[in-house]
C-alpha cells in the first residue's frame, strides 16, 4: 500500500515537471560558434518533441533521439564559455554524437526540467526496449495500447507505458532534491561508470520524505512565471484546445499578480501608503506551474483547481478560510493538503468560508465558523482550519453545484434538489422563516423540481429551476423544458427583481423573465444577474454605481443589458459586490459596474454604468471568469511564443526595427526594447558575471528589488538573534564540516546509497562537489563559506550604520518639530487671550450702547410739545424716504432765497441732535424728479411751505441744464408743492 502511495506521488510530481516543461521557458543556449543566446523553449503537446525558436527559425529535437541527459557544465561546448557559478543550473542532451547546451534561470528550474526530460527520455528508452524485445505476433490490440491516454496535457504516462520501470527506491527523493544528487553522483562516479549512473531508471521519478510525511507538490519544486512564456500574439493553433490555463487577476490588494497577505494585507497600517490595488490585469504570481482547470474568488481569497483535480488557496488568512491549517497569509497559490489525490471537482469561495465538491459528490467546507451562524454546514458553530467533509442529510447524495455567500451556503444535488444552511435572519434560506440552520436543509417549496444552478448574495438568494415548455407539445420549440429564475430573502432595492422592494422568504418565480430561458445567474451585494441561453445578459437591484450596465434603469425589474454587448453572445456571467464581468463567445471579456479599487481592469478607479471592454485581454484566449469582492480573474489559454512574437517588445508590444533594437532581460529572458530595459540589476539571474549589473526589463527590477529588500531585512533580524550564536558555534561547525562531506561521500559511492542519502547531506554534497573537476572539495568549500560570512557580516555592519545614522537624523527632526510645535502651541494660547479679551470688550460696549439708547428714549419723552412737534416733521421726513442723508454726496447746490421775512422763530437750544445752525422749523427733503431735490419747511399756521433750497444732481444735469431746467419748470414746481413766497 505506501509503495503504491509513493507510486502515485511520484507520478503526480512528475506530471507537474511535464506541465511546467509545456508552459515553455527562455533558457540560455550554448552553440557551436558565436555566444550562448537566449531562446524560448517547450516541450511539445504530445510530448515528443523539445521545440524552440532561434531568431526566426523554429527548431526542434526528437527526445527518442536523446540518449542521456546530463548535468552540469560538462560537454565540450560548455568549456568555450565556461559559467562555473551557474554549474547547478546547466544541463546537457546527447544525441547523434552532438550535445544541446542549456542553463536555467536557477537551480529550482533547472531540477524541473531535468526531472521532466528524464522521465520522458527514460520512459521512450523503456518503449524502445520492449519493442525490440516483443514478439512480432503480438496484437496490436494489446492492453498498454488501449491504456494510451486521450488528452496528452492531462496525464503525461501511460499506466502501460510505466509497467516494469522500478519505483523501489522512488519514495526516498523529491524534486527539490533529484538534481543535485545526481550531479552530485555523477561527479563522483565521472572516472569509474559514468554512463551506468546517468541513464539508470531508478532515478527517472525523483521523489523527496521529510520528517512529517511527503511534502506538498507546491513545495517540491519552484518555478518563477517569469520563466514561463506567455504569447501575445494573435490566432490560434491546434493545440489551444488542450492548451494549459493561465490565471489573470485584478482589483483590490492584488499587488503585481497577488492577493493580499503578509504585512501589507488591506487595511494594515503597513498598507496605507502602498498602491495594493492593481488597475489591469496581471499574470498571477505562482511558486509552482499550475495548469488552472477553475478558479473561485472570495472577500480577499481566491482559491483554483487544477486539471489534476488538486486544489490549491492564497489570500488573507480568517478564521482558517486559507485551509492550511496555520494562521498565517499566503500570497502564492499553495496547495490544500488535506484534499491531495481527492480530485476537487468545484470550488466556492464566501468572505468568511470556503467550499470545495470532489469528483465524487462529496462536499468539504472549512473556514470561521465560530461567528457566522453555522454557515459551515457541520451542526455546530466551529472554526474548521482544515477541510471538513460535511455529513448529515446530504451525506449520502452526490453534490453537482454549489455557491457560497457572506452568511449562508447553498448546494444543488445531482437530483435537482437545493439544501441551504446558515444564517436566516433575513430569508435568504428560503424556508419560510427566519431562522438559522447549522446543517444543511432542503428548500420545501422547490422540492418537486430540478434546480440547475443556485446563487448566494449578502442577504439573498437566486436560483435557475428548470420547468416543462408548454410549447414543445406543439412542436415549435425543439427543447422539452427551459430555465426558470427565482429569487428570495431581503428585497431592498428591488435585488429580486419582483418590482418592489419586499422581501420574500420562500422563492418566488421572477414575472418578468418568465418568457426567457436562463442558464445562469449571479448575485452581489444589493445586485441579481442573470444569462439566458440566447445569450442575454438581465439585471435587477441597485443603480448606485452603475452595476445594472444601464443608465436608464430603475433595478425594480429586470433589465436587459445593450451597449457593447448587444451584438454579442455571452457564454458566461459573475458578479463581484458592486461590479459584472461577462464573457462573450469571442473570448472577450466585459466590465461594468464600481471601479473604486480597478477591479474593471480598465487602468482607471472609475466607475461604469455600460459594458466596457478589457483592453489588456483582447490579445487573450479566455476560458473562465469570476469575480470576488472587489477584484476579479480569468483563466486564459496558455499560448506558447512564436517567430512573430520576436518581432515586437514584450513590454509596449511596438515593432522592433533600425531604430528599436532587440534587447534580452537577463533575468526571465524576454525580448524588450531598450526603454522597456533600461534598468541594470546585479541579481539578474542569467548573469554570466554576478559582479556585473546587466540589463533587466522594469517588472524584474522592481521584483529583485523586493527581494533584496526582504532578504535585508530578514538577515537583519538573524544578525542581532543570532550573533551570539554563531561565536559560540563556529568552532565546532568548522570541524564537523569535513567529516560530514566525507561521510555523505562513501553514503553515495554506490549507486544503491544514492536514494537513501538525506536532504540535508545530499545538499552540502552537491555544493562541495564540482562536476567539472570531479572530485570534492571540502577545504575549499569552508574557506568559501567564511568568506561569504565575512561578506555578509560586513553588510551586515554597513546596514547597521546606516540604520543609526538614519535613527538619528530622524531623531533630529523629530526634536525640531516638537519645539515647533510648542512655538506653535505657545502662539495659539497668546492669539486665544487676546480674542477672549476682544471678545469682553466687545460685550461691555454693547452693554454702554444700550443704556446710552435707554437714556436718549427717556430724555424724548421728556422733551417739550413744540420740540415734538419738530421732532414729528423730521420723522414724517424720514418716513417719507428724502433724508438729507440719502442724498448723493457729489450734487449741484443751487440756493434760492426766500425774500420772505423770518417767522421769528429761536434756534433751538435743546435738541438731542446737537447740530448747529438748525431751526426749530422741520426741513425735508422732496425728489420732485430723477437727480432734482428739493428742502421745504412747513410755515407757522400750516398755510403752506417754504422753499429752501434746490439741488440737482451732477449724473444728470450739468450747471446750465440745472439753470434751464429750474427756469422752465420752477413755477410748476412751486405750485406742485405748495410753495409760497414771502415779501
Amino acid at each position: 500500500m505506501a509503495d503504491s502511495q509513493k507510486a502515485g506521488l511520484a507520478q503526480r510530481d512528475i506530471e507537474q515537471a511535464i506541465i511546467a516543461l509545456k508552459k515553455g521557458a527562455h533558457l540560455l543556449k550554448y552553440g557551436r560558434r558565436g555566444k550562448p543566446k537566449f531562446c524560448p523553449f517547450r516541450l511539445s503537446s504530445d510530448e515528443s518533441l523539445l521545440v524552440w525558436y532561434s531568431g526566426r527559425d523554429e527548431k526542434q529535437l526528437k527526445l527518442s533521439l536523446v540518449s542521456k541527459i546530463i548535468p552540469g557544465q560538462r560537454t565540450a561546448i560548455f568549456q568555450q564559455h565556461p559559467q562555473p557559478e551557474k554549474e547547478y543550473q546547466s544541463f546537457s542532451l546527447l544525441y547523434n554524437d552532438r550535445s544541446l547546451d542549456l542553463i536555467c534561470k536557477d537551480k529550482d528550474e533547472a531540477e524541473v526540467w531535468f526531472v521532466g526530460l528524464k522521465a520522458l527520455i527514460t520512459r521512450g528508452n523503456y518503449r524502445k526496449w520492449r519493442a525490440e524485445s516483443r514478439c512480432e505476433s503480438v496484437s496490436s490490440e494489446s492492453p498498454h495500447n488501449r491504456l494510451r491516454r486521450n488528452s496528452p496535457s492531462i496525464t503525461p504516462c501511460d499506466s502501460g507505458d510505466l509497467d516494469g520501470v522500478p519505483y523501489e527506491n522512488i519514495g526516498q527523493n523529491r524534486l527539490g532534491k533529484a538534481f543535485s544528487e545526481l550531479l552530485s553522483y555523477t561527479a563522483v562516479s565521472k572516472c569509474t561508470n559514468q554512463s551506468k549512473s546517468i541513464s539508470n531508471p531508478s532515478l527517472s521519478s525523483p521523489l523527496l520524505d521529510n520528517s512529517n510525511g511527503r511534502i506538498s507538490a507546491s513545495e517540491g519544486f519552484r518555478v518563477s512565471l517569469s520563466s514561463a512564456v506567455s504569447s501575445s500574439s494573435q490566432g490560434s493553433c491546434p493545440e489551444d484546445f488542450d492548451a494549459l490555463g493561465d490565471v489573470y487577476i485584478w482589483g483590490e490588494g492584488i499587488r503585481d499578480g497577488l492577493l493580499g497577505g503578509g504585512p501589507n494585507k488591506v487595511g494594515s497600517q503597513c498598507s496605507l501608503n502602498s498602491k495594493l490595488d492593481a488597475l489591469l490585469p496581471k499574470a498571477l504570481e505562482s511558486t509552482v506551474v499550475l495548469d488552472v482547470h477553475g478558479i473561485a474568488c472570495g472577500g480577499r481569497h481566491a482559491v483554483l483547481v487544477t486539471r489534476q483535480g488538486e486544489i490549491f488557496s492564497w489570500g488573507e488568512e480568517s478564521g482558517g478560510r486559507l485551509g492550511h491549517g496555520v494562521e498565517a497569509d499566503v500570497s502564492h497559490p499553495k496547495i490544500i493538503d488535506t484534499l491531495s489525490g481527492m480530485n476537487v471537482e468545484l470550488v466556492a469561495c464566501g468572505e468568511y468560508h470556503t467550499c470545495a465538491v470532489t469528483l465524487s459528490g462529496d462536499l468539504y467546507t472549512w473556514g470561521d465558523g465560530t461567528h457566522n451562524y453555522g454557515l459551515l454546514g457541520h451542526g455546530s458553530e466551529v472554526s474548521h482550519w482544515i477541510p471538513q467533509k460535511v455529513s448529515g442529510p446530504i451525506e449520502e447524495i452526490r453534490v453537482s453545484y454549489i455557491s457560497c455567500g457572506a452568511w449562508h451556503t447553498a448546494v444543488v444535488t445531482s437530483a435537482g434538489q437545493l439544501f441551504t444552511f446558515g444564517e436566516g435572519s433575513f430569508g435568504a434560506l428560503g424556508h419560510g422563516d427566519h431562522t438559522t440552520s447549522n446543517i444543511p436543509r432542503e428548500v420545501e417549496s422547490l422540492r418537486g423540481l430540478r434546480t440547475i444552478r443556485v446563487a448566494c448574495g449578502v442577504w439573498h438568494t437566486a436560483a435557475v429551476v428548470e420547468a416543462i415548455n408548454e410549447l414543445s407539445d406543439s412542436g415549435t420549440s425543439a427543447n422539452p423544458s427551459f430555465g426558470k429564475l427565482y429569487t428570495w430573502g431581503d428585497g431592498d432595492k428591488g435585488r429580486l427583481g419582483h418590482g418592489d422592494n419586499e422581501p420574500r422568504l420562500v422563492p418566488e418565480c421572477v414575472a418578468a423573465l418568465i418568457g426567457e430561458n436562463i442558464c445562469q445567474v449571479g448575485c452581489g451585494h444589493d445586485l441579481t444577474v442573470t444569462l439566458t441561453t440566447a445569450g442575454r445578459v438581465y439585471t435587477m437591484g441597485s443603480t448606485a454605481y452603475g452595476q445594472l450596465g444601464s443608465a436608464t434603469a430603475d433595478g425594480k425589474l429586470p433589465t436587459c443589458v445593450e451597449g457593447e454587448i448587444a451584438n454579442s453572445f455571452v457564454e458566461e456571467v459573475a458578479c463581484g459586490s458592486c461590479h459584472v464581468a461577462v464573457l462573450t463567445s469571442k473570448a472577450e471579456i466585459y466590465t461594468w459596474g464600481k471601479g473604486s479599487n480597478g477591479q474593471l481592469g480598465h487602468g482607471d478607479n472609475n466607475h461604469r454604468n455600460t459594458p466596457t471592454i478589457v483592453d489588456s485581454l483582447k490579445d487573450k484566449q479566455v476560458k473562465n471568469v469570476a469575480c470576488g469582492s472587489n477584484f476579479t480573474a480569468v483563466i486564459c489559454v496558455h499560448k506558447w511564443v512564436s517567430s512573430a512574437d520576436h518581432s515586437v517588445c514584450s513590454g509596449c508590444h511596438n515593432p522592433f526595427g533600425f531604430r528599436r533594437k532587440r534587447h534580452n532581460c537577463y533575468n526571465c529572458g524576454l525580448v524588450f526594447c531598450k526603454s522597456c530595459s533600461s534598468k541594470k540589476s546585479l541579481k539578474a539571474s542569467l548573469a554570466p558575471n554576478l559582479n556585473k549589473p546587466y540589463r533587466v526589463c522594469d517588472d524584474c527590477f522592481n521584483k529583485l528589488k523586493k527581494a533584496m529588500e526582504s532578504i535585508s531585512v530578514s538577515q537583519n533580524s538573524r544578525a542581532r538573534i543570532g550573533n551570539v550564536h554563531n561565536k559560540s558555534n563556529g568552532v565546532m561547525d568548522k570541524e564537523t564540516w569535513v567529516p560530514k562531506l566525507q561521510a555523505t561521500l562513501s553514503r553515495l559511492s554506490s549507486f544503491g546509497a544514492v536514494n537513501n542519502a538525506e536532504s540535508m547531506h545530499s545538499r552540502l554534497f552537491s555544493r562541495a562537489t564540482s562536476p567539472v573537476l570531479g572530485m570534492p572539495s571540502p577545504i575549499r568549500s569552508s574557506e568559501d563559506i567564511s568568506e561569504d560570512s565575512k561578506r555578509a557580516n560586513d553588510s551586515l555592519a554597513q546596514e547597521i550604520i546606516s540604520l543609526r545614522a538614519q535613527v538619528q537624523e530622524l531623531t533630529c527632526k523629530s526634536k525640531n518639530l516638537e519645539a515647533e510645535l510648542e512655538k506653535t502651541s505657545k502662539k495659539l494660547m497668546e492669539v486665544t487671550a487676546i480674542a477672549t479679551d476682544e471678545a469682553d470688550k466687545c460685550k461691555s460696549a454693547k452693554e454702554v450702547i444700550k443704556s446710552l439708547a435707554t437714556q436718549l428714549k427717556e430724555m424724548a419723552d421728556k422733551m417739550p410739545e413744540a420740540h415734538s412737534d419738530i421732532l414729528n416733521c423730521c420723522t414724517v421726513s424720514g418716513q417719507n424716504g428724502s433724508n438729507l442723508n440719502q442724498l448723493p454726496t457729489e450734487s449741484l447746490s443751487m440756493s434760492i432765497n426766500s425774500r420772505l421775512e423770518s417767522n421769528g422763530i429761536s434756534k433751538s437750544q435743546n435738541l438731542p441732535t446737537g447740530n448747529k445752525g438748525q431751526n426749530e422749523k422741520g426741513e425735508w427733503v422732496v425728489q420732485d424728479e430723477p437727480g432734482v431735490y428739493i428742502t421745504l419747511s412747513a410755515l407757522p399756521g400750516g398755510g403752506g411751505n417754504e422753499l429752501k433750497r434746490v439741488r440737482f444732481s451732477r449724473r444728470h444735469f450739468t450747471e446750465a441744464q440745472a439753470e434751464k431746467w429750474w427756469a422752465e419748470f420752477g413755477a410748476k414746481v412751486c405750485e406742485r408743492h405748495k410753495v409760497k413766497s414771502t415779501d
